[in-house]
């Protein structure tokens, strides 16, 4: 899923705000766009969603798709 750091307009299920202090500034989970990527193009980690933060996002994907 995309990550931006721009506020959103539409609120969740479309976005999922980022905990505060998760990364180094606000940002949002764009959970309608979700996209593969090839490992090769992964770069370094930049933060980890905690069991219960996964969870959240993961079930505004259950809401859009169904």
């Amino acid at each position: 899923m995309a990550i931006t750091s721009q506020p959103q307009r539409a609120g969740y299920p479309l976005t999922w705000a980022a905990p505060v202090g998760l990364l180094t500034r606000p940002s949002w989970v764009k959970i309608s766009q979700l996209r593969t990527l090839s490992t090769e193009r992964l770069g370094k980690a930049i933060g980890r969603l905690g069991d219960d933060q996964l969870n959240e996002v993961v079930a505004a994907l259950f809401e859009l798709v169904g």
